[in-house]
């Protein structure tokens, strides 16, 4: 093993050559939206006065340096990358709510950063005065960590939203149906819930009626919705709506058994994760609350009955 003294220089090295990773990571994801914004208004000042002397832009900068390293990663990532895991994570930001063209790529190249550390990760851990066994073990979570970490994220994002989304339903529907039943039509009750009612739910609402504003039909707009989510509850009313439109339905009735059927489904979740609890607690209770109640209760009977033997 080497001794401090030698083991000093590689950790400032390895310090610094993570520090320029961690920048160009940052550069990397903001470099797109920055030069989206600049270009954006180099063609507002271009309507107006400008000075004739010449300025140091930093668009400069972006454009010849940070933009060719992010459009590297980005190809690097899809040479890689298969073709059926690129359209799964296309999948899921859309699910997540990130439906720009350049999330996909923003990913992509995110993850081969964090793909490309796990051999600097190592050399780091190599370097430390640790034994094999630790280094091996630390080695490892930090490769997990890096290789799964995106994945992970984005799937944590994709979850969070569609519950999100799953909890508002039901409240959703039933203002719909009240508003539907008072005498508004369809599209007319939904912007008027949207107008009041804010969140992820309503955002889908309204990019559906941008969408039949544009000329798509109703069926198309559902359907293009029931996509963008990937919840079960938000397909089932989909089918049904788009089955009412078919067969010329009464919409409010479907919106009152799609709602009844909403906020029964929303119980049973609520009573499944109920029952859940106890053995989610089980892990917790057994190895961090007994020890400490078992040292508390049993600690000084063991010290009394140790002195008398």
């Amino acid at each position: 093993m080497a001794s401090i003294a030698q083991i000093i220089p590689f950790l400032i090295g390895g310090a610094l050559f993570g520090s320029v990773i961690l920048f160009l990571i940052y550069s990397v994801l903001t470099a797109e939206t920055k030069l989206a914004g600049r270009a954006s208004l180099r063609a507002i000042e271009s309507y107006s006065w400008k000075n004739d002397e010449p300025v140091a832009s930093e668009s400069a900068f972006m454009d010849r340096v940070i933009a060719p390293i992010f459009n590297r990663f980005i190809e690097l990532g899809e040479r890689l990358t298969p073709a059926g895991y690129i359209e799964s994570c296309r999948q899921k930001l859309i699910h997540a709510g990130r439906r720009g063209p350049e999330e996909l790529d923003r990913f992509l190249g995110f993850r081969v950063l964090t793909i490309g550390l796990i051999p600097v990760a190592g050399i780091i851990v190599w370097l430390l005065p640790l034994s094999s066994k630790n280094g091996m073990m630390i080695f490892g979570l930090v490769a997990l960590m890096l290789a799964i970490g995106p994945d992970g994220q984005l799937n944590n994002r994709a979850g969070k939203r569609q519950k999100a989304i799953r909890r508002a339903l039901p409240d959703f529907l039933d203002l719909l149906t009240i508003s539907v039943e008072a005498g508004l039509g369809f599209e007319q009750a939904i912007d008027r819930i949207t107008e009041a009612v804010p969140g992820e739910l309503t955002d889908e609402f309204n990019r559906m009626i941008g969408e039949m504003r544009a000329g798509a039909s109703r069926s198309e707009a559902l359907i293009a919705m029931d996509q963008r989510i990937g919840v079960d509850e938000v397909k089932s009313f989909t089918m049904s709506m788009v089955q009412a439109d078919q067969f010329g339905v009464s919409i409010g009735r479907v919106l009152r058994a799609q709602a009844d059927e909403m906020r029964i489904k929303r119980r049973q979740l609520a009573h499944e994760a109920a029952q859940k609890a106890p053995v989610k607690m089980l892990l917790p209770m057994t190895f961090l609350i007994f020890p400490a109640l078992f040292v508390v209760v049993l600690g000084p009977a063991i010290f009394n009955i140790a002195q008398s033997l």
